[in-house]
């Protein structure tokens, strides 16, 4: 039986009110040991849209699921078409004012860790190091039959070869790379198959529908354990998949802070959430600590 992923969820009337207060934000950083947890609205400054806030994703499409991508080879065809075209501009995002605040946190030695929900690649590329990424990365594709990975650079190339002339004009790109496509501008797109076995390529990121593998979930709960504070940042937490390590950090009595301008579903586990732009707000908590953040933005790598 398929089961629908959850993609939404209504916070209640009395749900926790928030503020525009950065201080407790700034005194846990200045403290150290923060493990930041980040979700797609800290992409949004980068022209990727989210998935929930005000012009969300999911506003406008349904995202694939993994059961779906393994049942269907029309889904398939629709879905490798669609982000092969959102790969062209997902793959030129740069990393914002947000992603250069956290890797700036972490220069300096006020970070635990960086797990991240996002599949951007936009915290490496800012200069954060050893980034969990919770769900993946579009970066890469792995076979779905012998288990071969390899470089999403090299099989967009692989798909502009075996699709000349596919230039269709989207509607606009997800925060999973997948560009609004309608079924006639997908028409005949050509799917390419493993180089090594003939099997089917994935890219390497966790579906909607599709569980997080155990080992990285333990891994998160081991940085929850180790971490002073946890740190949320642009996430409605609205999958099970980030929740989990608020409710973590907040059974174990340490202090859990958000900033996203909705509501979350963290916010009974949280001091008061903090309303703020992320761009806007992190780099002010950067002044008030007397930390430099650079101000362009770095290369993306590989580009």
């Amino acid at each position: 039986m398929r089961v629908r992923p959850t993609l939404s969820w209504t916070p209640t009337d009395d749900w926790p009110s928030s503020t525009t207060d950065l201080r407790p934000v700034a005194d846990a950083l200045g403290a150290g040991g923060v493990l930041v947890l980040s979700g797609a609205g800290i992409s949004t400054e980068s022209g990727i849209p989210d998935y929930r806030g005000v012009g969300g994703s999911l506003s406008r499409h349904t995202p694939m699921t993994y059961q779906d991508f393994t049942a269907d080879a029309r889904a398939r065809r629709r879905y490798w078409a669609r982000s092969h075209l959102g790969w062209r501009t997902f793959g030129r995002a740069l990393p914002n004012a947000g992603h250069r605040a956290v890797a700036a946190f972490g220069r300096h030695g006020l970070l635990s860790g960086v797990i991240t929900q996002n599949v951007d690649g936009l915290h490496q590329a800012a200069g954060s190091e050893g980034v969990v990424e919770l769900h993946g990365s579009l970066g890469r594709v792995v076979c779905l039959s012998c288990g071969a990975s390899g470089s999403r650079r090299e099989l967009a190339r692989r798909l502009e070869e075996a699709n000349q002339g596919f230039e269709p004009v989207a509607a606009g790109v997800n925060p999973d790379g997948d560009a609004d496509l309608t079924d006639e501008q997908v028409g005949d797109f050509r799917v390419v198959p493993c180089t090594v076995c003939g099997g089917i390529l994935k890219p390497d990121v966790v579906f909607f529908g599709e569980a997080v593998p155990p080992r990285r979930i333990e891994h998160c709960r081991g940085l929850v354990r180790e971490a002073g504070a946890l740190l949320v940042l642009g996430s409605s937490l609205t999958v099970m998949s980030g929740l989990r390590f608020v409710r973590q950090a907040a059974q174990a009595g340490k202090p859990v802070l958000i900033v996203n301008q909705a509501p979350t579903r963290g916010d009974p586990h949280a001091l008061p959430r903090v309303a703020l732009p992320l761009g806007t707000a992190l780099t002010t908590v950067a002044q008030r600590l007397g930390i430099p953040v650079d101000d362009e933005p770095a290369a993306r790598p590989g580009s």
